[in-house]
């Protein structure tokens, strides 16, 4: 089989960031695949899929019903390696606008207090696998990190 394009990364010098991981074309629009790396692969320890659960749970509830962007998230979830998530956008929302709404959820999800949404036995297929305070303490990294953020063209590094 060929190796798929995100096993080409070298995971051995990538950093914690906000990379554009890859672009498909689907009509006249253009879906932008973005790789919210948390922790650096093979470096730092990975996160639990608690805090996983958590932050996917508050983040895709924020990006879903943000006011002015929520039409253009196509979707938000975790890299089975566990240490970031993957955010597929449409081609409305780049560069600057992008970098400050991915920081919007990012403070959102780290500034979060009350029940979790989608946290019950009804809306979800394992509801007790949560952990606020370790999704708080991640987002919070993360914002640290996105606050680091100076190319616009979030390209992966060079090997």
């Amino acid at each position: 089989m060929e190796k798929i394009p995100s096993f080409n990364i070298d995971h051995i010098i990538l950093q914690p960031g906000l990379y554009l991981s890859r672009t498909d074309h689907v009509g006249e629009r253009t879906l932008y695949t973005y790789d919210l790396r948390f922790t650096a692969p093979n470096d730092e320890p990975v996160m639990n899929t608690a805090e996983i659960h958590t932050i996917e749970h508050i983040a895709a509830t924020f990006l879903r019903n943000h006011p002015r962007f929520k039409e253009e998230v196509i979707y938000f979830g975790p890299m089975g390696c566990r240490t970031g998530f993957y955010l597929i956008m449409t081609d409305a929302v780049v560069g600057q606008d992008l970098l400050d709404f991915v920081k919007e959820t990012f403070q959102f999800t780290a500034d979060y207090e009350g029940e979790i949404p989608g946290a019950s036995p009804k809306d979800c297929g394992n509801y007790l696998d949560q952990n606020l305070p370790m999704a708080k303490y991640q987002s919070k990294r993360y914002c640290q990190t996105l606050s680091e953020v100076e190319d616009l063209t979030f390209a992966y590094p060079e090997v």
